[in-house]
């Protein structure tokens, strides 16, 4: 059984039409989430500041992460429904595809929300591992499949050239090796933080904190623009011929 389009609209909205929606919003909310950590970064490396405003500052920064970490996560079962409903993939989705794909999320969501949580648990860093195991395994798919859907003429006997698809997947690939090489990269912030707050300001310090924040820039930049080009991939599907 595939899901399509024909359900009867409610209130003026469909299955389609709210799917549509629940795409942006995720869409608004990982990339405003990802621009408020950003500036409140900004803050933790001044060291004009009293410690008590800096350490505000990480917490705002940690609060506000919550939103692209869910977002992330949900980006791409939205999708795989947006498209199962839409008129590019619904005779390719089957309902019981988009409903294993939405538990297969659930369960990872619950690992993110798990680990933001209750992360210095030792469950919890349990729950790191595995979290980092669906990651590397998410990358390895998503740029497997969207590598293979750009370069093949009729990927998976799909007609309609998704190599547009193919890039979003691939871009969204992109998104998740970056979040792992950023949570990488901040492993030293942590500890040079704390003995911000421990023990004062030093030079030593201030060079920890300012190096372990800096070097999650470009992976930062990055991950916006596969997210815009995600966007406008999903938005002007370049190159699509008629519908499959």
């Amino acid at each position: 059984m595939h899901l399509t389009m024909a359900a009867e609209p409610i209130h003026g909205l469909n299955a389609y039409s709210l799917s549509i929606l629940l795409h942006i919003v995720l869409f608004v909310y990982w990339l405003g989430g990802d621009l408020g950590v950003y500036y409140s970064s900004r803050f933790i490396l001044r060291p004009d500041l009293p410690t008590p405003a800096r350490s505000v500052a990480a917490k705002i920064m940690h609060g506000v992460d919550v939103a692209p970490r869910i977002c992330l996560v949900l980006f791409l079962p939205s999708g795989v429904t947006l498209m199962a409903l839409g008129p590019f993939g619904e005779s390719y989705f089957a309902g019981w595809f988009v409903a294993l794909v939405w538990a297969a999320a659930l369960c990872w969501l619950v690992m993110v929300v798990y680990d933001y949580t209750r992360g210095a648990t030792p469950l919890g860093r349990v729950v790191q591992r595995l979290d980092l195991l669906v990651r590397y395994g998410m990358v390895t798919a998503m740029l497997a499949i969207g590598g293979y859907m750009i370069v093949v003429t009729e990927p998976f006997g799909v007609q309609t050239n998704p190599k547009w698809l193919g890039g979003k997947l691939f871009a969204y690939g992109l998104c998740i090796l970056g979040g792992v090489l950023i949570r990488w990269r901040l492993r030293s912030f942590g500890p040079a933080f704390g003995k911000l707050v421990t023990s004062g300001s030093t030079p030593e310090v201030e060079a920890q904190i300012r190096h372990s924040i800096r070097s999650c820039l470009p992976f930062v930049y990055g991950i916006w623009i596969m997210v815009l080009v995600a966007a406008f991939l999903g938005v002007v599907k370049p190159g699509t011929t008629a519908f499959g």
